[in-house]
C-alpha cells in the first residue's frame, strides 16, 4: 500500500487515472462478452493490468516534498517536486521528506549547571532538511535522533554554566546551541536555523534565596547612589562657599535673591537679623520688600 498512498495522503492523479482506465476496461469486456470477440477480452485484461500498475509507476510530490526513489535497493533518484513517474517492481520510493521548516521541543529536567544547582530548561529547535539524500540514507530517524542530539547538548551547556550565566546571557546560550546543535545535524542533511531557550526553571527555595539577594542588591545601590548624591551636593556647597568668600558681592545678591523669593507669597512674615540686614545694604533690601508687597486696593 504504501506504493498507493504517499505519507500524507493519496496520490489523487494516478488513482483517478486507474480508475477511467478500469472503466474503460470494463467497457471493453462487456463489449466483448456481446459480440463474443477474444481479443475484446484481451484488451479488456491488458487495459485492468495497466489500471492497476498507474498507481505504481505515477506519483505526485508536493511543492515542499522529495521522494527518495531506490532502484533494486539502490539509490536511483530524488524526485519532486511535481509529477514523476517510477518502474512498478523495480523502483521504490523509500520514503518522502518534508523540507519545509520545523520545531522540535526539548526539555532538559534536572540538569546540574556548573555551581551544581538543578534547573529544568525548555528550548525549540527550528530545523529544516537541505540535503534529502543524505537525511534518507545516514540515519534512520532523523526526527529522533534530532531531539536526543539537543537534550545532549542542551544538557552539556547547563553542565559547564553558572546559573547566574544562564539567566543573564540567555541570546548567547542560544547561539552556543545552534552552532553545538548544528555542527552534529549538518552530517545528516539537516539544517538547524535556530535555538530559542523559553524557560529556565530553579527550585523555589532558591527562587527566595534569589529574590533576597536581589532585594539586598537594590537597597546597597540605592545606599551607593544616595551617598555619591551627598558628596556631590557637598561638593557644589564647598564651591558655592568659596566664589562667596572671593565674592562678596555675589553673596550680597544671593542674599537678596532669597529674601525676595520668600517674600513673593501674600501674607508671608519674614524675621531677619539686623547683622544680616546691614551686610545686605538694607537700602536695597527694603527696596525689594517693598516691591514684593501687594499694592493697597
Amino acid at each position: 500500500m504504501s506504493n498507493y498512498f504517499k505519507a500524507n495522503g493519496a496520490n489523487r492523479p494516478a488513482i483517478v487515472l486507474a480508475a477511467v482506465m478500469l472503466a474503460f476496461a470494463a467497457a471493453v469486456a462487456w463489449f466483448a462478452y456481446g459480440t463474443g470477440s477474444r481479443s475484446g477480452y484481451v484488451l479488456a485484461v491488458g487495459l485492468a493490468i495497466v489500471a492497476f500498475l498507474i498507481p505504481q509507476a505515477i506519483m505526485v510530490a508536493d511543492q515542499w516534498e522529495r521522494a527518495v526513489v531506490l532502484r533494486l535497493g539502490k539509490l536511483s533518484a530524488i524526485r519532486g517536486p511535481g509529477l514523476f513517474a517510477i518502474v512498478p517492481f523495480i523502483d521504490e520510493v523509500a520514503s518522502w521528506l518534508d523540507q519545509r521548516i520545523q520545531t522540535t521541543e526539548i526539555n532538559a529536567e534536572k540538569a546540574l549547571s556548573k555551581d551544581t544547582v538543578p534547573v529544568n530548561i525548555d528550548a525549540v529547535i527550528f530545523w529544516q532538511i537541505h540535503d534529502p539524500e543524505r537525511a534518507a540514507l545516514e540515519i534512520t530517524n532523523y526526527r529522533q535522533a534530532i531531539t536526543q542530539v539537543a537534550q545532549t547538548s542542551l544538557r552539556e551547556m547547563v553542565g559547564s554554566s553558572l546559573l547566574s550565566t544562564l539567566l543573564s546571557e540567555r541570546k548567547q546560550g542560544d547561539q552556543l546551541l545552534r552552532e553545538e546543535i548544528g555542527r552534529k545535524t549538518s552530517e545528516w542533511g539537516v539544517a538547524v536555523l535556530s535555538v530559542e531557550i523559553r524557560d529556565i526553571g530553579v527550585p523555589p527555595g532558591l527562587q527566595d534565596a534569589m529574590s533576597r539577594q536581589a532585594q539586598a542588591e537594590r537597597e546597597r545601590l540605592a545606599r551607593v547612589l544616595l551617598g555619591q548624591a551627598e558628596q556631590e551636593i557637598a561638593q557644589k556647597f564647598v564651591e558655592a562657599a568659596d566664589i562667596y568668600a572671593r565674592s562678596p558681592a555675589a553673596l550680597q545678591l544671593r542674599a537678596m535673591n532669597i529674601i525676595y523669593e520668600t517674600t513673593k507669597e501674600r501674607g508671608a512674615t519674614i524675621l531677619i537679623p539686623t547683622a544680616m540686614v546691614d551686610a545686605m545694604n538694607p537700602g536695597g533690601a527694603m527696596g525689594i520688600v517693598a516691591a514684593a508687597r501687594p499694592l493697597p486696593a
